[in-house]
């Protein structure tokens, strides 16, 4: 590489970086997604009579077992076949965040079952409804419980939010393409930087979570490995 190819890949940082940053705000809505519907998923696996547990099996069987890529493209061109107005950006969030849920559901199912069926017992012999023992005894401790394999979760859809390019986000991946295709010199450079971002943001990000880890942690009553994926 030529001095004015190093000076070319200086130049593209910021763009790069800007990249970066969509890639930031697809892993915040799909995991707000994930998290909120996991919660739920998880919750009327293990609470749920037969018929809307089975449906929730079948939820998480179902965006477990397709893949990343299809999702987004069944949801994106598929919500616009029939003209529903939906941009690249939300289609990526939905279609991100609906798996990471089934994974996120496992997660929490695998951490409300670590807290055990007695403490739901306690609660309901002290006057608590069903629905005041999951809020205030059960769930607390489950996502205490879930933060170290939440961790796992965090790192995979960190790395899946550049599939978005496939579907016309431009992030961090389709701005090295560009840069890229005005000099082919700088791919190497260039996806070696896009490499080392997420090396970064994986490491910021799982360090945060081990300081919530310790901050919340239950002596003694640690869940490990519950929910990775396979």
């Amino acid at each position: 590489m030529s001095l004015s190819d190093w000076n070319t890949l200086v130049q593209g940082v910021p763009t790069l970086l800007s990249g970066l940053w969509v890639n930031v705000q697809i892993l915040l809505g799909l995991i707000a997604l994930g998290f909120v519907l996991g919660i739920l998923i998880a919750l009327v696996q293990v609470y749920s009579p037969k018929v809307p547990a089975a449906l929730a099996v079948g939820y998480e069987w179902f965006f477990r077992g397709v893949p990343e890529m299809v999702l987004l493209l069944l949801i994106y061109f598929g919500l616009r076949q029939f003209h529903v107005p939906i941009t690249p950006f939300i289609a990526a969030v939905i279609a991100l965040g609906l798996r990471s849920s089934a994974y996120q559901s496992q997660i929490f199912r695998g951490a409300i079952q670590a807290v055990g069926e007695r403490q739901m017992q306690a609660a309901l012999s002290i006057g608590m409804t069903r629905l005041q023992a999951i809020r205030y005894v059960i769930l607390p401790q489950a996502l205490r419980l879930s933060i170290p394999p939440w961790s796992n979760e965090f790192s995979s859809v960190l790395k899946d939010t550049t599939l978005a390019s496939a579907i016309g986000v431009i992030e961090v991946f389709r701005k090295a393409r560009f840069i890229v295709g005005r000099n082919y010199a700088l791919a190497l450079p260039a996806f070696m930087l896009v490499a080392l971002f997420f090396l970064v943001l994986t490491y910021l990000g799982n360090w945060l979570l081990g300081v919530l880890e310790r901050r919340y942690r239950i002596p003694g009553f640690e869940m490990r490995g519950a929910g990775e994926r396979f």
